[in-house]
């Protein structure tokens, strides 16, 4: 969420915004009423660490298979997702070649028929 919406949902500046984030401790209200507006708890806000959620999402896909979704146990993607926008890419580029290749063909074809006449 950006910094103008939360200042909008508390009906204060974005530059108080800014100041929360690099105050030290709040005010529990305070907090209270932020956890709210991001749909989080005040203790979730009060134990967030950048650690834990590189941690969270760097275990993310092995504790979803843990947790006994054996749709998903021992699958791991087998390419890599760049590579197939890449892809999809280079097909879509084909594919308006030969769409123009085709419009050149039809308009040389149509200027044969008007100098036959």
């Amino acid at each position: 969420m950006k910094q103008e919406t939360l200042a909008e949902e508390l009906g204060i500046s974005q530059q108080s915004v800014s100041s929360l984030e690099k105050s030290e401790t709040l005010e529990d209200e305070k907090i209270q009423e932020v956890a709210k507006i991001l749909g989080v708890t005040k203790e979730g806000i009060e134990s967030f660490s950048e650690e834990n959620v590189i941690n969270y999402f760097n275990n993310f896909y092995d504790n979803s298979a843990s947790q006994g979704n054996s749709f998903n146990q021992g699958i791991y993607p087998t390419f890599n997702p760049l590579d197939k926008v890449v892809e999809l890419f280079e097909e879509n580029k084909n594919l308006y070649e030969r769409l123009l290749q085709a419009e050149k063909d039809k308009i040389i074809y149509l200027e044969e028929l008007l100098k036959n006449k």
